[in-house]
């Protein structure tokens, strides 16, 4: 792949780490981000032209922090420190960091008063977010101080001659005013990059880059009719054409209609070869009796492989085998190198067995979700594909809450069609990280047509995240919400009840099971 200009992004634990790396790709630079204990002469030899530190929440003068080795303010590269990185840099270069007293610490929104800095260039509002218990008190030698609050003294400094900056607040968060001009004024001003990361350009140079790498040579992709796989699939397609071939196991436990949308878009639209796998008896057969999450979650993905695999024999020598890892799931694993990678787990319902004699190709492992989406909709995806919530791999597995019927299944199928029908007519859908609907092992008493019912409930979830590590409950208008229930037990046999979850996670998760 062509050699983008790079921005590394050192991680000190942050929980911002990767929305940091996201702010520099919207800013079209390519980025990356490491470990704090990265090897110094990993980093020199990916030649960044420049260096962001992360926060993180640790105090920098305590023994067992996350410590940089020093000579990395020595190769000559600008380094843009956050919150904890501003602090390491300063404990680090003979500076001193100590812990605030309660009238020191900031949280929350703070008005700033900035000082004349390359770094603040076009800056004309003072609201900044602070998150930070400790502070500078003691500048290194040759920086200055370049902002201040009433309580921070040294709310920003640099020194110009080495290009080191550093930042107390929180400049990447949405709830800092024009924080991503100081980004950007550290990317182009500072570090003096060009721009050169785009869709259009990581097309181009992805297919030259798979053709290369597959040439005439067979290719196998396990198609879940979600996001990254099907991105993916498209992306290869391009490159390899009919060497690609997918193979969708629809298990019987999809939303309503998606097995004919998976077939009917890559198949029709797309011109795949497409293997569509229609097991819905065998992997209900396979649940009968059984209600414990995890050991449902050990079936599907047991009977997925078994089914994958038998599939997959029938093709004959297969070489390579496509999976849509993203950047986040490389980073999760462990920060990965971009070398040799083990097979991630299918979507959670199981790992395809690592004895499978494929190589792995990963077309997607260098994007975010947000990247992803914009790669799928140059590639002439349909919108409703590419904006389509979340769905977990055991599907209405872990939906159905309990033992798992086609009964069951059926109705949760129509009440979630029904959810997601009216959020998108209440223009709610796409403000919504993950909306679903979910069937209790629960049955109550209600009156239908002056005769008793006795009848399942639907638990309805919507919730609002920018990654699902944590989330808030939607806060769905009552007007919505009454023409949901009202439809859902008017219009789906056997539901008299709707109930709507309003749990943050923590202390839920975003799934009930």
């Amino acid at each position: 792949m062509k050699k983008h200009e790079l921005v590394l992004v050192i991680d000190f634990g942050g929980q911002y780490n990767q929305l940091i790396a996201r702010r520099v790709r919207e800013n079209n630079v390519y980025c990356e981000i490491l470990p704090c204990t990265t090897d110094i002469e990993v980093i020199k030899a990916k030649n960044p032209k420049g260096i962001i530190f992360t926060g993180g929440p640790n105090s920098a003068y305590l023994e067992n922090s996350p410590k940089i080795n020093k000579e990395i303010f020595e190769i000559g590269v600008p380094i843009l420190g956050i919150c904890y990185g501003v602090q390491t840099m300063a404990h680090t270069l003979g500076g001193n960091v100590r812990r605030g007293n309660n009238s020191e610490k900031e949280y929350g929104k703070t008005q700033i008063t900035y000082s004349e800095s390359t770094l603040f260039e076009g800056i004309s509002t003072n609201t900044v977010w602070m998150s930070h218990t400790d502070l500078i008190d003691v500048l290194p030698e040759d920086f200055k101080i370049v902002a201040h609050t009433n309580d921070c003294p040294v709310a920003a400094m640099e020194n110009t001659e080495k290009k080191l900056y550093g930042v107390q607040f929180h400049p990447e968060v949405e709830h800092c005013l024009e924080g991503d001009k100081i980004i950007k004024n550290f990317l182009y001003n500072i570090c003096e990059v060009s721009g050169d990361w785009t869709t259009d350009s990581f097309i181009d140079d992805k297919i030259k880059e798979l053709k290369e790498k597959i040439g005439n040579k067979k290719v196998l992709c396990a198609l879940s009719g979600g996001v990254d796989s099907s991105v993916a699939a498209v992306l290869v397609h391009r490159a390899v054409g009919d060497n690609l071939t997918c193979i969708f196991v629809d298990h019987g436990l999809l939303r309503k209609n998606e097995g004919d949308d998976v077939e009917r878009i890559f198949r029709e639209k797309f011109d795949m070869n497409l293997i569509r796998v229609n097991c819905e008896d065998r992997f209900l057969s396979k649940l009968v009796g059984v209600s414990e999450p995890e050991a449902k979650r050990k079936i599907i993905g047991e009977e997925f492989i078994r089914v994958f695999e038998e599939e997959s024999n029938k093709l004959g020598k297969i070489d390579f085998l496509v999976q849509g890892t993203i950047y986040p799931d490389v980073i999760e694993s462990g920060h990965g190198d971009g070398g040799a990678s083990t097979i991630k787990s299918h979507h959670n319902v199981g790992g395809i067995p690592e004895d499978i004699e494929f190589e792995i190709v990963e077309p997607l492992r260098e994007l975010f979700k947000d990247e992803v989406r914009k790669i799928g909709l140059e590639l002439g995806i349909e919108e409703g594909l590419i904006f389509r919530h979340p769905f977990p791999g055991p599907g209405l597995g872990i939906r159905v809450i309990g033992t798992i019927t086609k009964e069951k299944c059926d109705i949760l199928r129509e009440a979630d069609a029904i959810y997601m029908d009216e959020l998108k007519k209440a223009g709610l859908y796409t403000d919504i990280w993950q909306a679903f609907a979910t069937l209790p092992d629960v049955k109550t008493v209600g009156v239908m047509g002056d005769e008793r019912t006795y009848a399942y409930l639907v638990g309805l979830r919507a919730v609002t995240s920018s990654d699902g590590m944590t989330s808030d409950w939607y806060k769905m208008p009552y007007d919505v919400l009454e023409k949901i229930s009202n439809r859902i037990v008017n219009e789906v046999d056997g539901v008299n009840r709707v109930v709507y979850d309003i749990t943050s996670k923590p202390p839920g998760t975003i799934e009930w099971e």
